[in-house]
């Protein structure tokens, strides 16, 4: 008897501590560490693994990231990620709150951000996690401690490549070296402070936004690869060269003003050597992920640790004459999405349902088995991973606001798995239609086109649908656009030449 009530103790005392260990993100582990890499406009075929699987159209078949490829093959690689603007400090303040643009207060890259009071990282702190941020913040040019973190290595606005100040938890210091190498030495010491709690870690780097300067080891990587024309460089955007912009004071126009127009030579000719030096520091950002990788092996927490690696919007090399972003082609929209967590997801799967940036922040809550708060506009993407998602949404609305003093007009657009209408509100002329099943380079502008009418009707639907889900609306802390008194942009005075 007495040994039966002392087994009964036991098993009741090993349940009760159990239960007092029951693991916040899901019945197989402990709650995870999580770890949020992320890049500046690196485009969504800036990986190798998507260069292989493109064969013989990959434009950058040289190009070679080991260590993102590592992620992708013990991991999960999402195949049709996407971002809602495709605009540095509006994506990162939507993958911060979860929140639209057209409600957070960020429509541009020149504005702070105010909407910080319910972020990924303030819940997960409340939740009890350690939380840090190292890297490239760039909300305007806002200073000081980065909120909802409570650690935080960071740099004012776009900084600089070398020998960058670095405010540590606000107090600027000086740094040597290459910024993004600097930022992930600061994360992995934290990692190595943390190793025996629960954090969350969120590593912005700083490439491969402009002006493209590589490490210097990788100055003359891809010096000699033979660079490659897209297919849609003389297919100029509608909007090009339509829209009368202020000049800053320095005299230079926007990023994506047609460059060097008076050569004769393509836009890739004119652009080679930027083309070299953003591989070259795309190869810097993958050298770096493999130390941080490294680092979660030797202190033996890869495991139980989730590492997403994705960027903040895409980029241009050229197609439809544009070399920046903003714009509503596939090259600017689409990103890179990797995570790996070995505890609980499986190796090596390839998921093609759409998933947004605006997923972020509601996808780490899921990940420590936090429920959202109502105010994220996103989904968690781990149902899609664990194949228990229902209704998973087929389209989104994409958007983005002119900004002083690009060229960009304001745009508003419908992604659908199969199709894109994007329009120019106030330039009913300039509306591009696609259908991608059969034209995924966006070659064929069907708008006006008696075989496009079936398709435009259904998108102009959904495009309505969207607007109302998401309480579209066209903010007031936007930058005026300049438009005629008809509403229309102003075009540029042509010179004449006598």
């Amino acid at each position: 008897m007495k040994t039966f009530l002392t087994n009964l103790l036991l098993l009741t005392g090993s349940f009760a501590v159990a239960q007092q260990e029951k693991p916040v993100a899901g019945p197989r582990q402990a709650r995870p560490n999580i770890i949020l890499i992320y890049t500046d406009d690196q485009r969504f075929d800036a990986l190798s693994v998507v260069q292989k699987e493109q064969g013989d159209k990959a434009r950058f078949p040289w190009f070679t990231t080991p260590n993102l490829d590592r992620l992708a093959s013990e991991g999960v690689r999402f195949r049709n990620a996407f971002v809602i603007n495709s605009l540095c400090s509006p994506s990162r303040s939507t993958m911060l709150n979860g929140r639209y643009n057209h409600l957070n207060g960020i429509a541009n890259n020149h504005t702070g951000l105010t909407d910080t009071i319910v972020t990924y990282a303030t819940e997960l702190h409340k939740a009890g996690y350690r939380t840090a941020f190292f890297g490239k913040w760039h909300m305007g040019k806002e200073t000081g401690k980065r909120p909802g973190f409570e650690y935080s290595a960071s740099f004012v606005g776009q900084g600089q490549y070398f020998d960058c100040p670095i405010e540590i938890n606000g107090k600027p210091e000086p740094s040597t070296g290459w910024v993004d190498d600097v930022s992930t030495t600061n994360a992995i010491d934290y990692i190595r402070q943390h190793k025996g709690e629960t954090f969350l870690v969120t590593l912005a780097f700083k490439s491969g936004h402009g002006p493209f300067q590589p490490p210097i080891r990788h100055k003359d990587t891809f010096a000699n690869v033979k660079l490659t024309k897209p297919a849609t460089e003389n297919l100029d955007s509608p909007y090009k060269g339509q829209i009368e912009t202020p000049r800053r004071q320095n005299g230079n126009g926007g990023q994506n003003a047609a460059p060097n127009t008076n050569t004769g030579k393509s836009w890739t000719e004119n652009n080679e050597q930027k083309i070299r030096n953003y591989f070259g520091a795309i190869k810097g950002v993958d050298e770096n992920v493999g130390r941080v990788l490294r680092t979660l092996d030797s202190l033996k927490l890869d495991e139980n640790t989730v590492v997403i690696f994705s960027s903040d919007n895409g980029f241009f090399f050229g197609e439809h004459g544009l070399g920046d972003k903003r714009a509503a082609y596939e090259e600017s929209i689409r990103i890179p999405l990797l995570v790996r967590y070995p505890a609980r997801f499986p190796k090596g799967k390839k998921i093609d349902k759409i998933v947004l940036n605006l997923d972020n922040a509601p996808t780490l809550l899921d990940l420590a088995g936090i429920q959202a708060p109502a105010s994220f506009q996103g989904k968690s993407w781990v149902p899609l991973i664990e194949e228990k998602a229902k209704d998973w949404r087929t389209s989104f609305l994409y958007e983005y606001f002119y900004e002083t003093p690009f060229n960009t007009p304001t745009i508003k657009a419908i992604r659908t798995e199969t199709g894109k209408l994007i329009q120019y509100p106030g330039e009913e002329g300039w509306s591009e239609l696609y259908d991608l099943s059969k034209d995924p380079n966006e070659t064929t502008n069907l708008y006006q086109s008696a075989g496009g009418e079936k398709l435009k009707k259904q998108l102009l639907g959904e495009l309505s649908k969207q607007e109302k889900a998401t309480g579209y609306v066209n903010p007031d802390y936007a930058d005026a656009r300049p438009v005629d008194e008809k509403g229309q942009y102003k075009r540029p005075v042509k010179e004449v030449i006598p």
